[in-house]
């Protein structure tokens, strides 16, 4: 069953509902759309069906895990050079990102990413049809693109950065393989967490976010165990987009962590949030007790507590694969004065439930190798 819902962002949901788009871009009047990728996706059957769509498409395959600003201008150029009219972007975070700002830079060429601001009236952009391939990000309800410049992660948020159309079919997760389905999946969760505990108001992002952590910690496991659990696929895909729509609420001091450690270290993004959580809820429930206890609730335990509550976040983690400490993926005692630099200079700490400076953020580094 495909079901149709705005949030606000029209949302087709359920296994085969990819089969709608050429129905779709009919609706939107979209002729010769820009498909933004990355290349490990090409020989999947998810690309092939997209294929269907004729010869009045376009391609850009060549997004980076951590996009980088040179994606977007090749993105761009292509979108101009083959007068494309809107873009679908298929992939994970990093094809959504890059894709989202392609519609911002092929109307202002001249325009540095930098340069782009919340505050500017860009007028509408073309139309976006966001398909995502994992289930993580939630990046395809987002407002905002992450972008690397100059070995920086730069957030570029905008509301003209919505998707036209959201497609959530779990069969074109099925491919994805376990690791990365327990990293993309941690990364949701943290977003969920993170959401939930930021003391900026929004209640319904509150609301969204525990049901988003109640449907993670039900589901994950059975996906990084069985990839051809669909249940399990299209819960998570579910959990992964309520986690992007509460984090416009705001986020919290693991993303800041967690930023460097993709632009400096090379971690992929749902794997770096996983590694610093548990050492950023220690942080958080020691100046705030009682911090997690509607976590806890989300999480079906018999107990609230804090420290239980951070102890089942840790198995939790350890049971997908992903509790191993930074050391072991990479990350040395001599980059944590440059990864703390670029922590301090990232805004999501600053919806911390508590106040941090350099030397907790240092010392959060520390706890998590």
């Amino acid at each position: 069953m495909i079901h149709s819902f705005s949030f606000p962002t029209k949302i087709l949901y359920g296994a085969g509902s990819l089969d709608s788009l050429p129905e779709e871009l009919e609706k939107l009047g979209i002729k010769r759309p820009l498909i933004v990728t990355d290349p490990g996706l090409l020989a999947t059957r998810g690309f092939k069906s997209l294929q269907s769509l004729g010869p009045g498409w376009a391609l850009f395959s060549s997004v980076q895990p951590n996009p980088v600003a040179e994606d977007v201008d090749h993105a761009t150029q292509e979108y101009v050079e083959k007068e494309c009219d809107a873009v679908i972007a298929f992939g994970g975070g990093s094809a959504m990102d890059v894709g989202k700002v392609v519609r911002l830079k092929a109307k202002k060429p001249t325009t540095p990413l930098t340069d782009f601001s919340p505050v500017n009236n860009w007028g509408p952009l073309s139309p976006l049809i966001t398909i995502p391939t994992t289930a993580g990000t939630g990046s395809e309800v987002g407002r905002s693109s992450v972008i690397t410049i100059n070995k920086t992660k730069k957030v570029i948020f905008h509301p003209s950065l919505l998707a036209s159309l959201v497609i959530l079919d779990p069969t074109v997760t099925i491919e994805l393989p376990s690791k990365l389905t327990a990293a993309t999946g941690a990364d949701a969760l943290t977003h969920c967490i993170e959401s939930y505990t930021s003391p900026s108001l929004q209640p319904l992002c509150d609301g969204i976010a525990l049901e988003g952590i109640h449907i993670i910690t039900s589901m994950l496991p059975r996906a990084v165990k069985d990839g051809t659990d669909i249940e399990a696929r299209g819960s998570m895909q579910l959990a992964a987009m309520m986690g992007g729509i509460a984090f416009q609420k705001d986020l919290g001091v693991c993303h800041s962590l967690a930023h460097p450690l993709s632009s400096l270290c090379g971690l992929h993004h749902g794997t770096a949030n996983a590694l610093c959580l548990p050492a950023v809820m220690q942080f958080n429930s020691k100046r705030k007790p009682g911090l997690y206890k509607r976590v806890g609730q989300a999480m079906d335990l018999t107990s609230y507590n804090d420290d239980d509550v951070i102890r089942a976040v840790t198995d939790f983690l350890m049971e997908i694969g992903l509790g191993s400490g930074l050391r072991k993926a990479g990350v040395k005692d001599e980059h944590i004065q440059e990864l703390t630099g670029q922590a301090l200079l990232d805004p999501c700490h600053q919806t911390n439930p508590v106040p941090v400076n350099r030397d907790d953020l240092e010392a959060l580094y520390f706890a998590a190798l």
